[in-house]
């Protein structure tokens, strides 16, 4: 189960619009990278504004705080996930709670300080931000970037869990659907807790609030995706 946005319902529903607003959450056909035809797309990229991004952050640091998690500093991976924990440890730093925080360089630095990472130095349990999973394949990344400096990688702080089966490469090649979805393979296989802003879940009932004429095609497709790919 998500750690996600715990008795406030509210404030998912309050993200789903603001997503919408910003341009962000976009509705009609659109390929995914494991070769799906998925209704609706989510590209945390669209918040390049700052006040946009500023209201993102706002949404993690109160998800993180309604969801109990503990940690003691924040790790933004390259590339979205740098500007999304530079931004949420400032809210959180606005909110009284002031982390560390860190990311990575996709190539190490021959000069200067050298090596990948910038900002404070990893230690103790750790917060991994970024915008969505899709296979896990970035958290797995993250996970061995801070053992491998002595830290412990804790939990994922993500915008959007799309409660999708995860895919995987069989030995012929081809890309097949598996029975659980990035999110639970975080937790169940790298023990790691999961805290989102926002589901699925949550994006199907903002569409039922919307006058049916405005969202009846959506959110028809979007249940059909999520009865054909969904997980439980």
């Amino acid at each position: 189960m998500v750690d996600k946005t715990g008795d406030s319902p509210a404030l998912a529903q309050e993200f789903v619009q603001f997503c919408v607003e910003a341009g962000a959450l976009k509705f009609g056909e659109f390929k995914t990278k494991a070769g799906r035809l998925s209704p609706y797309f989510f590209n945390a990229g669209l918040f390049d504004d700052g006040a946009k991004l500023g209201r993102l952050a706002g949404y993690y640091a109160k998800a993180l705080v309604a969801s109990g998690i503990e940690f003691d500093m924040i790790f933004g991976p390259a590339y979205k996930g740098i500007p999304l924990g530079a931004a949420v440890a400032i809210e959180l730093a606005r909110l009284g709670r002031n982390v560390p925080f860190a990311y990575n360089r996709k190539e190490a630095k021959d000069h200067g300080e050298g090596g990948t990472l910038v900002g404070a130095p990893l230690q103790g349990r750790v917060l991994i931000v970024d915008d969505v999973m899709s296979a896990g394949t970035a958290a797995r990344e993250s996970i061995a970037i801070i053992r491998a400096a002595g830290a412990t990688p804790h939990a994922v702080a993500i915008a959007l869990d799309r409660q999708e089966k995860a895919t995987e490469v069989a030995p012929d090649g081809q890309i097949r659907d598996v029975d659980h979805s990035a999110v639970q393979y975080v937790q169940r296989q790298l023990g790691l807790q999961v805290c989102a802003i926002a589901t699925l879940g949550d994006l199907l009932q903002y569409l039922d609030g919307r006058p049916a004429a405005a969202s009846g095609e959506h959110r028809e497709r979007v249940l059909a995706y999520r009865q054909r790919y969904g997980v439980n």
